[in-house]
């Protein structure tokens, strides 16, 4: 499985996403004469070499008309709100100083629908990148219709904040294509703190439009002031992340970081990492564990059952001797962390116990996987593990179990007819 993990510990910009993403391609050079070649009205894409901290990585700048949009690391969109509630989308930098008043710009404006329309017209490309453009547009959209409370398609965008957004959805979008992991992960992401000032007032960070679109999303504030994570870098990662979490176990093959415009105490970049599993993964593993003394063998077998319901890896229970010299059974359960609370309320609901142990441990696993084989008695699963130097395969149960009643065979021999049948 290939897996890109982002970490966003300085939080997330989409020209600083598309900027690392390029760093991951093949060949960076071709990619972005693709992104030349869509035609986005009045865009260029330019790659520069950037250094942060000591540490060499790429800023993939966007000129409109043949200038940067203020510095078009990020777009923070300073919403202005007129008589007819349109909205206008303005973009600015990390550095949140202003070097342009909205009105220097002529008032041309862009509904979602415009949007739609110049996405459609892109020539040469996979029909999935244009769905996930508009998607990714659409949650931006959305956040403004609510932090405003106006209909979505009375949303409209700034002209050269438009263009500016368009190309880094779009670069972001159709580099994800080109890598196409099977997951991606994104850390929690660090948003920053304090204030923002746009043209209109004082906003706080994160701002009403990022703050809706992060929901569900781990999120969090440390050390740099300002404003981290601008609404269109939260819709990228809320619109293709997988999980948000720690990096995952992975044999990293390529690593990339994105650069931002502006210099802080810590490198000012988005770093991305591709690869694929590992022979074998460890995790931490939960087992929660109860004596009881006054269940019947039925009762223990159905809150067996609810606790693999309720995502135990493993439950099982051992004869153990108990104080008044009465019988008893000890019950084990193993989980992952996310499952304790569903596990807990198990436990309590369907035994007799009063109180359980916890015990934090180390889960080492081999890389599984399951396939699908043709044989003669029809389709059969396989599940195949290998790590640590192992390979084995072994027939589902399920399936060479219905393969035997079907046709009053024992085990032993569907196993010896599928091993001949798949030589």
């Amino acid at each position: 499985m290939k897996t890109l993990y982002i970490e966003c510990r300085m939080g997330a910009a989409g020209d600083m996403l598309a900027s690392a993403l390029l760093e991951l391609v093949q060949d960076p050079d071709r990619s972005i004469e693709r992104l030349t070649e869509l035609g986005i009205p009045g865009v260029e894409f330019v790659k520069e070499q950037s250094v942060k901290c000591g540490i060499k990585g790429t800023h993939l700048s966007v000129l409109v008309h043949g200038a940067e949009e203020g510095t078009a690391e990020t777009e923070h969109h300073h919403e202005e709100c007129s008589a007819r509630k349109h909205c206008h989308d303005h973009q600015h930098d990390h550095s949140h100083e202003h070097t342009h008043d909205h009105h220097e710009h002529s008032h041309h404006h862009s509904s979602l629908q415009d949007i739609r329309t110049i996405v459609k017209g892109f020539s040469g490309i996979p029909g999935k990148v244009i769905d996930d453009i508009l998607g990714v547009y659409s949650m931006i959209a959305e956040a403004e219709s609510h932090v405003h409370g106006v209909p979505v398609h009375d949303i409209h965008f700034h002209e050269v904040g438009t263009m500016d957004a368009v190309a880094d959805i779009t670069a972001v979008c159709l580099l994800l294509n080109e890598l196409s992991p099977d997951r991606i992960v994104v850390s929690p992401v660090h948003v920053g703190y304090g204030t923002v000032k746009c043209a209109h007032g004082i906003l706080p960070v994160p701002a009403p439009a990022t703050a809706y679109i992060l929901k569900d999303v781990p999120i969090y504030s440390a050390d740099i002031e300002g404003e981290l994570c601008t609404p269109t870098g939260a819709a990228l990662l809320k619109y293709f992340a997988d999980s948000f979490g720690p990096m995952p176990q992975m044999k990293i093959s390529a690593v990339g970081y994105g650069m931002g415009k502006k210099d802080f105490p810590t490198a000012n970049c988005v770093r991305a990492m591709i690869g694929g599993d590992c022979e074998y993964t460890d995790e931490t593993a939960i087992e929660l564990s109860c004596n009881v003394d006054d269940m019947t063998a039925e009762d223990i077998s159905f809150a067996m059952d609810r606790l693999f319901e309720s995502g135990a890896l493993e439950a099982f229970t051992v004869p153990v001797g108990m104080k008044k010299s009465r019988p008893g059974t000890l019950i084990r359960v193993i989980f992952t962390p996310e499952k304790r609370e569903d596990i807990l309320r198990a436990l309590f609901k369907h035994t007799s116990t009063i109180g359980v142990r916890e015990t934090v441990t180390k889960r080492y696993k081999m890389d599984r996987r399951i396939e699908t084989v043709r044989t003669v008695f029809g389709d059969v699963r396989v599940k195949r593990s290998s790590g640590f130097g192992t390979e084995r395969s072994k027939y589902e149960y399920d399936d060479i179990s219905r393969i035997a009643i079907e046709n009053g065979l024992s085990l032993a021999e569907v196993r010896e007819i599928l091993d001949k049948d798949t030589d």
